[in-house]
């Protein structure tokens, strides 16, 4: 699969996960660049954060200020550290892929799913 997500959970509001995407599936790796989406149950998937080739990210303003997307290049691994989270941010969250001089994301991971309790 070209894009495998880990690191998904259980965790209680306020506390902190980070997933993870190997998108090994992609040479030339440079030329991708790669975000987070996630679906609640009964909501459209939607974007969460991306990051384009030079490392800039972009954030949905729900996860502005708690979330942070990040690449390591070489290893063409996608993060996302998401803190203090909330009731409201659990979903399965799905590791995307779009070219990067397109602006629609069209190849999606698997998904893990993260869990928030009160």
């Amino acid at each position: 699969a070209p894009l495998v997500e880990s690191g998904g959970g259980s965790v209680q509001a306020g506390g902190s996960l980070r997933l993870s995407c190997r998108a090994s599936g992609y040479p030339g790796s440079w030329n991708w660049c790669l975000g987070w989406f996630r679906q609640a149950q009964g909501r459209e998937r939607a974007e969460v954060a991306s990051i384009d080739n030079a490392g800039r990210p972009t954030y949905a303003n729900s996860v502005k200020g708690r979330f942070t997307i990040s690449k390591d290049f070489p290893k063409n691994i996608l993060y996302l550290q998401m803190n203090n989270l909330k009731i409201d941010d659990t979903a399965t969250y799905y590791c995307a892929a779009r070219r990067c001089g397109e602006v629609t994301f069209n190849v999606f991971g698997q998904g893990t799913q993260v869990t928030v309790s009160p």
